[in-house]
């Protein structure tokens, strides 16, 4: 096969085939199946990571392949290989960022790893999507770009709120003035999960404010276009461990316009989205991080999701699978961050979160580290 033939079958835009390149040819033979798929590792064997490899698998395309799977022990490796049909298992994640064959590693970690292993998988030449929040702190999301610019390896977050078809369809609603200026976003979450290690001890990252509120203030800077808050001001309660399970805080931006975010680990909230404008209001529904309905002043938008093909951990995981497919469009266009889930997005929500944890006294042993 020449190197004209295999750069253009590598620069393949999605949506096309190989036959669509040559128009004229009425036969390519075995050449006109070639799809280069994007070819993953997964570093954590854990409970999301089991969702986002069945997510992309129930897609049931050929556009991607889990080549390797990395856990911190062995065993743990080889259940997630044999449960997903993933060739090789690995039982340190070192392996896994030395191994030449994966192009991109999703990282499902606790928080507490996510930064020291990004940065391990970009220094060997891996690309990333690392599940929110991307770090402890604004620091280290900040280290964590520099690397992915240093080293020309694409970086994302994996907040999957952004890539789903609900948030595009209430994205153009707002931005298209269906409900005026808007003036106000209220938008809580909160599930009762007091009873999870990862969420109530600091050595692992823990709290409402790195698990939950990233969801609601990825909401208010997606419609305030991102903008840096005027003034936040943030109360709550801490446990034993000094760990935030209750939050609440209010935002003040510019042109009159203010937002109230609050989470709770202690109970179910009414987990939506209410976005007050001069002209009405739309309501993002429970679940509001992955929104399948937008109520507007006179219909409701349903946005269902597909039944996974195997069971997953949380419910409408098969959404994860719209962050895969951000990842590959922009590998094809050889761009090293996402337009839609920037880096400078998430540094600012990491910049947001230090303000509450600073303001609540919520600090991590690690969050420093870089």
């Amino acid at each position: 096969m020449s190197c004209l033939f295999i750069n253009l079958v590598k620069n393949l835009p999605e949506n096309k085939n190989i036959i669509q390149l040559f128009p004229n040819r009425t036969s390519l033979g075995k050449a006109s199946l070639i799809i280069m798929a994007t070819k993953w590792g997964v570093a954590s064997a854990g409970k999301i990571s089991n969702d986002f490899v069945a997510a992309v698998r129930g897609m049931g395309s050929n556009e991607h392949e889990f080549l390797a799977i990395a856990a911190r022990n062995l065993l743990s490796a080889e259940s997630f290989a044999s449960r997903h049909h993933i060739p090789k298992a690995y039982g340190s994640y070192e392996e896994l960022a030395i191994d030449k064959e994966v192009e991109v590693v999703y990282i499902g970690c606790i928080n507490s790893q996510h930064y020291s292993l990004a940065k391990l998988m970009m220094e060997n030449g891996k690309h990333v999507l690392l599940e929110k929040p991307m770090t402890l702190s604004w620091k280290q999301t900040k280290t964590l770009s520099e690397i992915s610019r240093k080293h020309n390896r694409f970086l994302m977050e994996a907040l999957w709120s952004r890539f789903l078809p609900s948030y595009d369809f209430l994205m153009k609603l707002v931005q298209e003035g269906y409900i005026g200026d808007v003036i106000h976003v209220d938008a809580n979450l909160g599930i009762s999960m007091l009873y999870r290690e990862r969420i109530v001890t600091r050595a692992l990252g823990g709290g409402t404010i790195l698990d939950l509120s990233i969801y609601p203030l990825n909401a208010v800077s997606m419609i305030y276009s991102n903008e840096k808050p005027e003034k936040i001001t943030a109360v709550g309660h801490l446990n034993d461990d000094g760990i935030d399970i209750s939050m609440t805080c209010s935002l003040k931006f510019s042109n009159n316009r203010t937002a109230t975010v609050t989470t709770s680990g202690i109970a179910e909230l009414p987990c939506h989205i209410i976005i007050v404008g001069t002209k009405g209001q739309i309501k993002v529904p429970n679940p509001m991080y992955v929104a399948t309905k937008i109520e507007t002043m006179d219909k409701v938008y349903d946005f269902p999701l597909p039944e996974p093909a195997i069971p997953t951990n949380y419910p409408n995981s098969t959404g994860l699978k719209y962050e895969a497919i951000e990842v590959r469009k922009c590998l094809q266009n050889g761009l090293i961050e996402s337009s839609v889930m920037p880096l400078k997005d998430s540094e600012m929500l990491a910049e947001i979160m230090d303000e509450i944890r600073r303001q609540l006294g919520v600090v991590y042993p690690d969050e420093d580290s870089i």
